[in-house]
């Protein structure tokens, strides 16, 4: 596990103050204050986990915690949010120093562990959003139904179908309870489609980054 403090690195072109600016000629001061208060967990680092991630540091949300077992691969490449030299790395510590490059003032923690029914108790007590972005069914499940079951008051945002090459307005964000959406087209699968295009990949990962500013910024 890694925590970082708040707070620049040392050659950080720009101060706080400036890149509060920046944010409040795009976003609106109301909306760059609420976002700098949340704090948003995401389970999975790679394809959506990474783009979500990006995505959000980059609006400003102030605290994101990275959540991910595996490592580098160059085959992730083409769809996730790493370089060509950071293959081998622990997929969370890499987007850490990614995300420190792109957003220096966003706090960013990562753990580096598989989730299963042992940990999860007290793993994202300080979060206001979870993201949902593992590749397996199982591990969809298993936190969907104990977020669900224990923590009933924050909101889950799950990513399921983004495989091939359909087209791009497939993909949707579904409300299925008052705290519980889904992201995607729903029904494709890797495994029967001939690619995982970082195209549909990110579609999906936008629709899941765009539905926690929405909820962060009240508009549900």
């Amino acid at each position: 596990m890694a925590v970082s403090e708040k707070k620049p690195a040392p050659d950080a072109p720009f101060t706080l103050e400036e890149w509060q600016r920046a944010l409040d000629e795009k976003e609106s001061e109301r909306l760059r204050r609420a976002f700098a208060r949340a704090s948003v967990a995401i389970l999975g680092a790679g394809g959506l986990g990474s783009n979500i991630a990006v995505m959000l540091a980059r609006a400003g949300v102030g605290r994101l915690h990275v959540i991910d077992f595996d490592r580098i691969e160059i085959t992730n490449l083409n769809r996730q949010q790493f370089f060509a030299d950071q293959i081998g790395m622990p997929k969370a510590l890499a987007l850490k120093e990614n995300l420190a490059r792109i957003a220096p003032y966003c706090e960013v923690r990562a753990d580096v562990m598989k989730i299963d029914e042992t940990n999860l108790n007290g793993l994202f007590d300080g979060a206001d959003i979870i993201c949902e972005a593992f590749d397996k069914a199982e591990a969809k499940a298993l936190l969907a139904d104990y977020v669900l079951e224990n923590h009933p008051d924050k909101y889950l945002i799950s990513g399921s179908g983004m495989a091939g090459t359909g087209p791009a307005n497939e993909m949707v964000t579904k409300r299925i309870t008052s705290h519980f959406f889904i992201c995607g087209d729903g029904r494709s699968d890797v495994d029967d489609n001939e690619a995982l295009l970082g195209t549909r990949v990110m579609l999906c990962a936008a629709h899941q980054a765009h539905q926690v500013l929405r909820i962060i910024a009240e508009a549900e």
